[in-house]
């Protein structure tokens, strides 16, 4: 399948990013020619990926460095080494520019803090399965289109197959960690999108990763200290942030710029399917056949909603 017409979403398609806007990634024009080969579908599938195994990772690191120093490190790592990259220009920004940026960098932190808290009480798999609900929600509601949400529907029952069904023996406090962290992934979506159209390259990015590095250093460093400056927990800190926020962050920044946020949100299904195969390689967490049927209708699921868009597209082009 080609994914070039669903790269162009419709004007009227809420939420959607500027039509056949140019996403160059940080660094040189070879660079985002190479990323924007890709597709819009191909970065954000590359992003899930980097992010699941990143998240398999930091659940190995956080008896060294609990979950709010994890996040920390995350978020600071993954700060200084998008500033480095994407130098940002502080000048010529309006209050409005600003505005949405600060709010993009709260909902990360706020996002990642509250996915840590949920995987420190509950599995990993479950945690990921009741987060991706915020997207679901977030596609039935930036769609017009009722077939979009057949697709929701059957993403959401791979969803809760993939959960085992019945989540009643988890941590209610972790579930609730997990939900919250689902909402602000949907706000995280709207505000990537806001800052990809707002700013150039990925120079929103790092000043949000900035924003929400500067906002929960202080939790980290109250829960973790000294910890966060042995050597071990920085180095492994540091590749949490390179996998889980440098990486797929700028890469779904980049296809939000070039695919309806309702499309994107249900690709954001495929998400418990990679944490599951992440948490099978680096976790030695098994699959079983229910878990394996429910990867298969997320994956149709969201299949089916590129399949939608790519339509739509070739009826509006």
């Amino acid at each position: 399948m080609t994914t070039p017409s669903a790269a162009s979403p419709s004007s009227s398609t809420p939420l959607a990013p500027a039509a056949g806007a140019q996403a160059p990634a940080p660094g040189t024009p070879g660079a985002s020619r190479r990323f924007g080969s890709l597709g819009p579908v191909g970065l954000v599938l590359a992003g899930g990926v980097s992010v699941q195994f990143g998240g398999a990772l930091a659940v190995t690191l956080m008896p060294r460095a609990g979950a709010l120093g994890v996040v920390s490190l995350r978020l600071l790592v993954a700060a200084i080494v998008l500033l480095l990259v994407c130098r940002p220009r502080l000048r010529g920004h309006s209050r409005a520019d600003w505005g949405t940026v600060v709010v993009f960098g709260v909902t990360m932190a706020a996002m990642n803090g509250l996915f840590y808290q949920a995987v420190d009480r509950i599995p990993l798999g479950p945690a990921v399965t009741l987060e991706v609900l915020g997207p679901l929600a977030l596609s039935v509601l930036a769609s017009r289109r009722a077939v979009n949400a057949v697709w929701a529907a059957l993403a959401l029952a791979g969803v809760f197959l993939l959960g085992g069904g019945d989540f009643g023996s988890l941590d209610p406090v972790g579930v609730a960690f997990a939900l919250g962290a689902g909402a602000m992934w949907a706000a995280y979506i709207v505000f990537s999108a806001r800052t990809g159209r707002r700013f150039p390259q990925a120079d929103g990015l790092a000043l949000a990763m900035t924003v929400g590095a500067v906002l929960f250093l202080p939790l980290g460093i109250a829960e973790s200290g000294a910890k966060l400056a042995d050597p071990t927990t920085f180095g492994l800190g540091a590749a949490v942030a390179l996998l889980s926020s440098v990486l797929p962050y700028t890469l779904e920044l980049l296809a939000l710029r070039r695919l309806p946020a309702s499309t994107f949100a249900v690709l954001m299904s495929l998400e418990p399917a990679l944490a599951a195969t992440a948490g099978f390689l680096v976790l030695g967490q098994s699959l079983t056949p229910a878990q394996g049927l429910a990867i298969t209708l997320v994956i149709a699921a969201s299949m089916g909603a590129i399949r939608t868009q790519v339509g739509r597209g070739k009826g509006t082009s």
